[in-house]
């Protein structure tokens, strides 16, 4: 997929143009059914929820974005990976609500886009407490929330993240460290108070 090319049917899209809308498909649906599948993975086997159905759900939510102006295709991910989030935060929600919270769906915190995770800082995630944990980081570092959101539900990388926010690598590298690390603490807290 052609990055400009992308980026020049969103923009055709922004001004009214519904043919490119229907151009742009095709180009970006790949790359959005391989974010959703790796959302996917990241939880519990039996999940009913399948991969084309988050695509499209997603897909369908972003098209119907009235006031969104898209920039380029690193925005465009970016919006996707949270769209994603809102529907598997909202899925995990109604099946743990129709099963009284009978187990929480779990996830690991890693984005899988070429960063390790040190195995003390591996841990599995409830992706509802995962969102709460990240509400709860925005309300004092928005920018660290959104690039967990930007890294960790859509794949993006560090230079993609960067673009997105109009910040340099470096600083997305230095804050998703950081961001990580205050997730892992605010996870912990929670779990520990659930167990006492």
């Amino acid at each position: 997929m052609q990055q400009k090319d992308v980026t020049q049917l969103l923009m055709a899209w922004r001004s009214g143009d519904h043919e490119a809308l229907e151009k742009l498909m095709p180009l970006v649906y790949d790359e959005l059914h391989r974010l959703a599948g790796r959302y996917l993975r990241k939880e519990r086997q039996n999940h009913t929820l399948q991969t084309t159905a988050l695509v499209h759900e997603a897909y369908l939510r972003m098209i119907d974005q009235q006031n969104v102006t898209w920039q380029n295709r690193a925005h465009f991910f970016g919006i996707a990976a949270q769209m994603m989030r809102r529907i598997l935060v909202s899925y995990a929600r109604t099946n743990m609500a129709a099963k009284r919270g009978g187990g929480n769906y779990k996830l690991t915190l890693d984005e899988g886009v070429n960063v390790s995770v040190a195995p003390s800082q591996q841990m599995d995630l409830d992706i509802a407490a995962l969102d709460a944990a990240l509400n709860k980081l925005a309300t004092t570092d928005e920018r660290k929330s959104r690039i967990v959101e930007l890294r960790y539900f859509g794949g993006l990388s560090l230079e993609e993240t960067a673009e997105v926010l109009g910040i340099s690598p470096g600083t997305v590298k230095r804050e998703w460290r950081m961001a990580r690390a205050w997730l892992y603490c605010e996870l912990e807290k929670e779990e520990q108070k659930e167990k006492n």
